[in-house]
């Protein structure tokens, strides 16, 4: 089934549920819950963090959304095109955003080896308890938001903000 189109034309599989309309208070709850974990947090830091865990679980949808409202607020294409190999292009990020996208890391693929202790530290090292427990949250929605869009079939471009 297709009702919508890309950019190239090509047809977009309609999404399996719309999840706002079909839950619209766990969908409020989760916008509440993102809404707070970004809070105090520097934007350019919130996109990049949504961005690689959206790379880690395959979500085009919202990387599609991201790396456009990264783009919207100033970040470089540089910078996003580096954001998946941060590790062999360090020099482009900073130490915080190195650890938080560590931090990212291990918290996607959590099921994989934990949370090393190594990262924990490194992060904690370059956030006070504030803004690490933001930086958490913020990766549990941003996983909870692929989650969604990955089960009930959302296609890229079709953001509707």
């Amino acid at each position: 089934m297709t009702t919508n189109t890309s950019t190239n034309s090509t047809p977009v599989r309609a999404p399996r549920l719309e999840f706002a309309k079909a839950a619209p208070k766990a969908f409020r709850a989760l916008i509440a819950f993102a809404a707070a974990a970004r809070e105090g947090l520097d934007p350019a830091l919130v996109e990049l963090i949504q961005i690689r865990a959206s790379h880690l679980n395959h979500c085009a949808y919202c990387l599609h959304m991201h790396t456009n409202d990264a783009r919207k607020a100033g970040e470089s294409e540089d910078r996003l095109h580096m954001v998946a190999v941060w590790r062999e292009a360090r020099h482009f990020f900073t130490a915080r955003e190195q650890a938080a996208l560590a931090l990212t890391e291990a918290v996607t693929l959590v099921a994989g080896a934990g949370v090393p202790d190594d990262v924990y530290a490194e992060a904690a090292a370059r956030f006070d308890e504030r803004e690490l427990a933001q930086v958490l949250a913020l990766i549990f929605t941003i996983n909870t938001w692929n989650r969604v869009a990955l089960s009930t079939a959302k296609a890229a471009g079709t953001d509707e903000r």
